[in-house]
C-alpha cells in the first residue's frame, strides 16, 4: 500500500512590519508609551531584538522624549551611554512605583545615585527630570524610604521612618532629603517617643511629661545643630565630616535645613502672610545653574541715571567690578537673603555643659524656642585667585608645600578659581539690632568632592566677629542656596553657634543704595 504523500511544510508568512525600512521602524518604535516597552518589543522576535539592541539613536530619542538631555558643558565630557542610561532610569521608575518599603530600602544606594543623576542633568529652566521626581515623591512611601533614612530618624519620625543600616546609606538619604528641599518634620508615634532620652536636670514630673510627649522631628534636628561637640577643627566648624577631608556631612546639612525650615514656616505664620513661605516646592532650585535673576524696573532706571552722572574715575571702578563679575563662575555679586537662628546663650550653655552626655551619644531633643533673624546682604566680587592658591581664610593651606593638605586625586571636572567678596548686611527686623547690621567678607571655592564651599565673616566696627561655613546645595549657581553653620570667628568651644542659610534674590546691587560707590569699596 502506497504511503500517503507527506504534508508540505507551510511557508511562513512574512511579517509586514519586518519588511518596513529602518526609518519607518524607527518612527514606529518612537511611539512607545513608556521606555520600558522598548525592552518588551525586543523580546518579541530576533529581528526586533537585533534592531533595538545597541541602536544608539533610537535610545537617545526615546530618552530625551521623557528626560532632560544631559549637557556637555566641560571639555572632556563624554556623550551619554543612552541605552544603559535608559535602562537604569526605567529600573529607577519601577522602584519608585513599587509598593514594598523593604524593597525600596534595599535599593537605597541605587536610587540615590540615579536620582542624583536626574538632578545633576536637569534642565535649569523647565525640567522633565524634576517634574518626574516631584510626581513620584508625592507618594509617602518614597519619602519614608529614601528621604527619611538618616541617623536623625533613628529617634525622630514615625514608625515607617527609620535609619538605614550603614553610614554611607544614611548620608545618601540625608543628601536626597536636602535635594528634595522641603523639610520633613513629623510627630513620631507615642511608642517611639516614649524612648526619648530624659533630661535629668529637670524635675521628675516635668521629665515624665516630656518622656510621654511625641517630639517633632525638628527637636531632634535641633539637638544636632546646637550640640557644640559637632563643631570641631577637623570639620571646619561647619557642615563637614570630622575627618579633615572637607567631605560634606549631609546629616548636618539635613539637620540645619529642618531647623531653619521650621523657624521660617513659623515666622511666615506669625507675619500674617507678609513673609512668603520658602522651601515649599520639592526639588526646587536643586540643580546647578538653576538660579535666575529677577531685576526690578526701578533698579534698572536708577542704574542708568547713575551711569550718566558718574565721573571717569567712578566709571573705571565700575568697569573693574564688572570685569571681576565676568570672571566669577559662582555668581557672587548681587543681593541675597540670609536667615540666622540661635538659642539664648544661657539655654545653649546649659544644654551643652549642665548635663553630661556620653561620647558618641546624641543629646536629648530640644524644644526651646529660638530667635530668628532675616538679613538682606549685598555682595560684590573683589578678587579672584587661581585654584589651589593660599589665602587667609584657608587655615589648612601650607605655604611651604604650596598645598592645602587635601586629597584631590578623586576630583573630576575643571578646577575653579577662589573668589573673594565683600559687602554689607542689613536686618529686616529692628534697625537697632547690633548683630544684624554689619560689613561682610568671604570666599567661595571648591572642595575635593567638587562641592561649592562658602566662608563668610561678619565685621562690626572694623572687627571680625562671626564666621560661617556652608555648602551650596545643588552645586554651582543653584537657586537652592547655601546651608551651614555660624560660630565665633575665634572658635570659642563654649559658643555661641547655630544654623544659617542664604540664597540669591537678584543680580542687582543698587536698589536701596544712596551712594554710587560699589559695595566692595565701602
Amino acid at each position: 500500500m502506497a504511503s500517503p504523500a507527506a504534508t508540505p511544510t507551510p511557508t511562513p508568512t512574512p511579517c509586514p512590519v519586518l519588511e518596513l525600512s529602518h526609518e519607518l521602524l524607527h518612527s514606529i518604535f518612537l511611539q512607545v508609551d513608556h521606555p520600558s516597552e522598548l525592552a518588551k518589543l525586543s523580546l518579541t522576535c530576533r529581528d526586533f531584538n537585533h534592531y533595538i539592541r545597541s541602536n544608539r539613536l533610537l535610545h537617545k530619542e526615546i530618552y530625551v522624549r521623557r528626560y532632560d538631555e544631559p549637557k556637555l558643558d566641560r571639555p572632556g565630557d563624554e556623550e551619554a551611554d543612552w541605552e544603559q542610561d535608559l535602562h537604569d532610569l526605567v529600573k529607577l521608575e519601577r522602584l519608585l512605583e513599587c509598593e514594598g518599603r523593604e524593597q525600596k530600602l534595599k535599593k537605597l544606594d541605587y536610587a540615590q545615585r540615579h536620582i542624583m543623576r536626574l538632578i545633576e542633568t536637569a534642565n535649569p529652566d523647565q525640567s522633565s527630570n524634576i517634574e518626574l521626581l516631584r510626581n513620584h515623591f508625592v507618594r509617602s512611601e518614597n519619602a519614608d524610604a529614601f528621604l527619611c533614612s538618616s541617623s536623625l530618624f533613628a529617634r525622630a519620625g514615625n514608625e515607617l521612618q527609620r535609619a538605614a543600616p550603614t553610614e554611607e546609606l544614611r548620608q545618601a538619604s540625608a543628601k536626597l532629603h536636602c535635594m528634595f528641599g522641603v523639610p520633613i518634620d513629623q510627630v513620631p508615634s507615642r511608642s517611639s517617643s516614649s524612648q526619648a532620652q530624659s533630661d535629668v536636670s529637670l524635675s521628675p514630673s516635668r521629665c515624665t511629661r516630656l518622656q510621654m510627649r511625641p517630639y517633632p522631628t525638628h527637636t531632634y534636628a535641633r539637638s544636632k545643630v546646637y550640640d557644640l561637640r559637632e563643631y570641631t577643627d577637623a570639620s571646619l566648624w561647619g557642615p563637614f565630616l570630622n575627618d579633615g577631608s572637607q567631605r560634606v556631612d549631609w546629616e548636618k546639612v539635613e539637620a540645619v535645613m529642618i531647623v531653619l525650615g521650621f523657624n521660617l514656616n513659623r515666622f511666615t505664620e506669625r507675619s500674617d502672610g507678609r513673609w512668603q513661605r520658602v522651601w515649599d516646592t520639592p526639588f526646587e532650585g536643586a540643580a546647578s545653574n538653576s538660579y535666575r535673576s529677577i531685576s526690578s524696573p526701578t533698579a534698572a532706571v536708577s542704574k542708568d541715571l547713575e551711569v550718566a552722572e558718574q565721573d571717569a574715575s567712578m566709571l573705571k571702578i565700575r568697569e573693574l567690578a564688572a570685569s571681576l563679575d565676568a570672571q566669577d563662575p559662582y555668581g557672587v555679586s548681587g543681593t541675597w537673603m540670609r536667615v540666622v537662628c540661635f538659642l539664648d546663650y544661657n539655654d545653649l550653655y546649659a544644654y551643652n555643659f549642665t548635663t553630661r552626655t556620653a561620647s558618641g551619644e546624641p543629646r536629648p531633643p530640644v524644644d526651646t524656642e529660638e530667635a530668628i533673624r532675616l538679613i538682606k546682604i549685598k555682595l560684590q566680587v573683589t578678587k579672584i585667585l587661581p585654584p589651589g592658591s593660599g589665602d587667609e581664610d584657608d587655615e589648612g593651606y601650607n605655604e611651604e608645600t604650596g598645598g592645602d593638605g587635601l586629597n584631590w586625586s578623586a576630583f573630576r571636572g575643571e578646577r575653579l578659581p577662589i573668589v573673594h567678596f565683600r559687602g554689607s548686611s542689613r536686618s529686616l527686623h529692628a534697625s537697632w539690632d547690633p548683630n544684624a547690621n554689619s560689613k561682610i567678607r568671604g570666599t567661595v571655592r571648591q572642595t575635593p568632592e567638587g562641592e561649592i564651599r562658602w566662608t563668610t565673616f561678619s565685621i562690626f566696627h572694623g572687627e571680625e566677629r562671626w564666621r560661617s561655613e556652608g555648602i551650596q546645595v545643588g552645586g554651582i549657581r543653584s537657586a537652592r542656596g547655601v546651608l551651614g553653620n555660624w560660630f565665633d570667628k575665634d572658635y570659642d568651644i563654649h559658643g555661641p553657634a547655630g544654623p544659617t542659610a542664604f540664597w540669591k534674590l537678584t543680580d542687582d546691587l543698587d536698589e536701596e543704595r544712596n551712594s554710587s560707590m560699589p559695595l566692595a569699596y565701602y
